[in-house]
């Protein structure tokens, strides 16, 4: 039974509300309705937000005493970016941030999910705290209260301190250590103001490609590899929960999963065990040490001998939320010379729609991931902290970018949240993958995001159409009330 303070989000679909503007680029395709009539309904306290991460949008990287991070030495190194480039300037958000709130405020957020960069904040990784570039976290946080934003801090998104790897990186045990330490400088200066903390943000992803694949940073491959750095990533999620914890009480602390359902790429019985090995990498190497103190019994004679005493209690510690990131489903083969559990990506379904990555669509995958979640992990609070696509825009006409495609993904998505939560998923907010347009990894700044376009050579921001839709849709929400 859904509260009296939901409030209809088919209401949200009313003539009254106007239409996005048309342009000539655009009158062949004409703008999605806000939701169908018939949409679940979302709570009246659903959180409206926007993310980003810390090196694919602050440039600045030597500037206010930082120093590099795994991403600097990976980005410069020839080869490693499909089109050559940085994350050096970025979206120069360092410098403009302000310009960006007051973006972020007039499209109506009222939220914000950003990261820190642990080489801003202790430029040596461990050590001497940087006051200069606590101060600007502290601006950028200011900044946001000023405009009724509601910050989401993130610990980690993948931009360990180079001094740290020159140590062992996540292969060092005392990585864990080192995540507290920081943990307790930057809840230190910020945690007055912000509350919702996140531990870090995909640490499934980072171990795979980072550590396993070595298409990111820091580039390091292999099975020993990989799983060196998940349990060392897991293990500092619940050191740095213990240490945020004991500096203050008054926190919101959960950590930020990818989390995807996994099908087999065809019927055969290799593909289909191939599948459930993917997704115990994927996904409960992640949940099942979190919720169930275990890792999957697939892998746990491989994670056995990094066991120490007591690692799978900190790794336990509870969470006040859980931070989902969630583009899409895999379909998995059997392959016997990939290093990461003998499975692969495989063929598409027919007719499946992509994104510009080649990513599968399914807004129903949601809705199933969070029915997992609901069923198997005990209905944790959960936010999604990424939903968007990636498309090819086109160039801006009379001051718009008309991205449909885009459109409708957000569209749909947002519906599968209601039908999410009508089926008893404690989903708790949205944010949107991603304000800007950035710097996409390995990609570069070639693949966009972004709701609001960058031109990269002038840092001229320009909410696409889906920005502009996703503004008209969290204006309705505040203005109509519940039952």
């Amino acid at each position: 039974m859904l509260r009296r303070r939901d409030l209809l989000l088919s209401a949200l679909a009313a003539a009254s509300l106007p239409a996005l503007p048309l342009t000539a680029h655009s009158q062949a395709t004409q703008v999605t309705p806000l939701l169908p009539s018939g949409t679940p309904r979302l709570p009246a306290d659903f959180v409206w937000g926007a993310s980003t991460s810390a090196y694919q949008i602050e440039g600045a990287v030597k500037e206010g005493g930082r120093k590099p991070s795994i991403w600097d030495v990976f980005s410069h190194t020839p080869g490693r970016i499909a089109d050559g480039t940085t994350g050096d300037v970025a979206c120069d958000h360092y410098n403009r941030y302000g310009d960006d709130v007051a973006l972020m405020a007039d499209l109506g957020f009222q939220a914000y999910r950003f990261s820190l960069a642990w080489p801003r904040v202790m430029p040596d990784g461990t050590g001497p705290v940087n006051a200069a570039g606590l101060d600007f976290y502290d601006r950028l946080v200011d900044a946001l209260l000023a405009r009724g934003i509601a910050p989401m801090a993130c610990l980690y998104h993948w931009d360990l301190p180079q001094a740290l790897q020159e140590r062992g990186g996540w292969h060092n045990r005392d990585s864990a250590l080192w995540f507290a330490d920081y943990a307790r400088a930057a809840i230190g200066r910020l945690g007055d103001r912000v509350k919702p903390w996140a531990m870090l943000n995909e640490p499934s992803v980072h171990a795979i490609f980072g550590h396993g694949f070595g298409n990111h940073a820091p580039g390091l491959t292999g099975w020993d590899s990989y799983v060196k750095a998940q349990h060392h990533l897991n293990l500092a999620q619940g050191t740095g929960i213990a240490a945020a914890r004991a500096e203050r009480s008054d926190l919101k602390l959960g950590t930020v999963l990818s989390l995807q359902p996994i099908f087999p790429a065809s019927q055969q019985e290799a593909d289909i065990t191939a599948a459930a090995r993917f997704d115990a990498c994927w996904n409960t190497i992640n949940l099942d040490p979190l919720f169930h103190g275990r890792y999957p019994a697939l892998f746990a004679q491989d994670f056995a001998p990094l066991i120490q005493p007591g690692d799978m209690e900190t790794i336990r510690a509870p969470l006040d939320f859980l931070g989902m990131n969630y583009y899409g489903p895999s379909y998995i083969k059997h392959e016997p010379n990939a290093f990461l559990a003998q499975a692969s990506w495989g063929a598409l379904p027919p007719d499946t729609p992509q994104t510009l990555l080649g990513w599968p669509i399914s807004a129903q995958g949601m809705v199933d991931v969070l029915a997992r979640l609901r069923d198997d992990y005990g209905n944790p609070p959960v936010f999604i902290t990424e939903n968007g696509a990636c498309y090819e825009d086109p160039a801006p006409v009379d001051g718009v970018v008309e991205d449909p495609a885009r459109t409708e993904y957000i569209r749909a998505h947002l519906v599968a949240a209601g039908q999410a939560i009508a089926q008893g998923c404690a989903l708790k907010g949205y944010y949107a993958w991603s304000l800007l347009d950035n710097f996409e990894w390995a990609e570069g700044e070639r693949r966009r995001f972004g709701l609001v376009r960058v031109d990269f050579a002038t840092q001229q921001r320009m909410p696409k159409a889906s920005g502009r839709y996703l503004a008209q849709l969290m204006k309705a929400a505040r203005s109509t009330t519940g039952p």
